[in-house]
């Protein structure tokens, strides 16, 4: 038996709206890419939308259409995947990190402010694995000290903070749609806001700078291309009308692992959501007890038939990163015990209960035996 990781869920829709694509002649900028577009602004009753050929280029954008250039600070998370930071040296941006809470694995709300410095021009949260961050007391700082606010909602569409969705409260929100995301178009991202200004500006950055009102080929500002083609528009449309069957479906795959950890008292720690947000499930996290050596965990599992992944290296102990801004370990000592004991086990709609009972079979095995043999070891 082989269990991945992840999976798309795929319906004869998308097939069917791709297949509308290639008979219409018009695989860039056309109705599907229109439709989808406007998909994200009837759900998210945000007033633009702009579809993008990834996330990371959407985030790009934002921090583009904000105005935030060479000398600027943006204080945002170490425990994320590292395009969250990386969208804003592309602008000579300084990422300004803060530790993470360690239920939640967000942005410490208490120690943003004391992050602030007469450069900060914005925070950047990002949504972990879907959990909202506590989008009052953010917006509350940044209306305090006047910064914009960029929401990474790469991992976290449809869901909320209270009655909002994330993704549409900062001045500009952004989700991916890679294939291990809750909804996919294989590769893609859209950037949401109600700014008129961000919105046109956006526009144009993504197709080579162009401005929509003028002459055919007249680039008015230097741009990117970074534009969604109507194929990928055609399947996120689909994946857009069956959203809440998709976010519902991996819901029951998640209770469903919740129910099995119970009944096996597996040794390990789920992340949970603060208790005023509702959470989107991107992907199946589990935080191993400390004596457990992960690595061999997961290769143990893979010869099983089990993929499993850690979830995620700290953005500051890249290499990249410490080669250029000087981190070492112990500079941000929450996000480096949750990287080094973060597990991501399969998850995904078409996950079969039967496939879930083997996972956590095996799971339960392997976590009995290490921590006996590590017990053994200490005798």
């Amino acid at each position: 038996m082989y269990i991945p990781l992840s999976r798309p869920d795929i319906s004869p829709r998308e097939k069917k709206y791709i297949i509308e694509v290639l008979d219409s002649g018009h695989l860039s900028f056309g109705e599907k890419l229109h439709k989808f577009e406007q998909s994200f602004c009837s759900t998210f009753q945000s007033k633009y939308a702009v579809a993008m050929n990834s996330g990371t280029s959407a985030l790009h954008v934002a921090v583009k259409s904000l105005g935030l250039g060479t000398g600027d600070e943006v204080i945002t998370t170490p425990y994320s995947f590292i395009a969250s930071s990386n969208c804003l040296l592309y602008e000579g941006v300084t990422p300004i990190f803060v530790d993470i809470d360690p239920v939640t694995l967000n942005m410490d709300i208490d120690k943003i402010e004391k992050a602030i410095t007469p450069k900060t021009r914005a925070i950047l949260p990002v949504h972990i694995f879907g959990h909202p961050n506590n989008m009052d007391q953010i917006m509350e700082i940044a209306t305090k000290y006047q910064l914009g606010v960029i929401e990474d909602a790469c991992e976290a569409i449809g869901a909320k903070w209270k009655e909002k969705k994330v993704g549409t409260i900062g001045d500009a929100g952004v989700f991916a749609f890679y294939p291990n995301k809750q909804i996919t178009t294989g590769e893609g991202g859209i950037l949401l806001t109600d700014s008129e200004e961000i919105y046109h500006l956006a526009c144009s950055l993504r197709n080579q700078g162009r401005d929509q009102k003028s002459k055919w080929l007249n680039h008015s500002i230097i741009g990117y291309n970074y534009r969604m083609s109507d194929l990928q528009a055609a399947i996120g449309l689909a994946q857009m009308e069956r959203l809440n069957e998709i976010l519902i479906n991996r819901e029951e795959v998640a209770n469903r692992y919740f129910e099995l950890i119970a009944d096996y008292q597996l040794p390990v720690t789920i992340p949970h959501s603060l208790p005023q947000s509702k959470k989107s499930w991107f992907v199946f996290i589990i935080l191993l007890h400390s004596s457990i050596n992960r690595d061999l965990l997961s290769e143990t599992l893979a010869q099983k038939g089990i993929e499993t992944k850690p979830y995620f290296p700290t953005i500051h102990l890249q290499t990249s990163y410490q080669y250029r801004f000087g981190y070492s370990p112990g500079d941000y000592p929450i996000s480096e015990d949750i990287a080094n004991r973060s597990l991501a086990i399969p998850f995904h709609t078409k996950l079969t209960y039967t496939e879930q009972q083997y996972v956590i079979d095996h799971l339960a095995f392997e976590l009995e035996r290490m921590m006996k043999n590590g017990i053994e070891n200490r005798k």
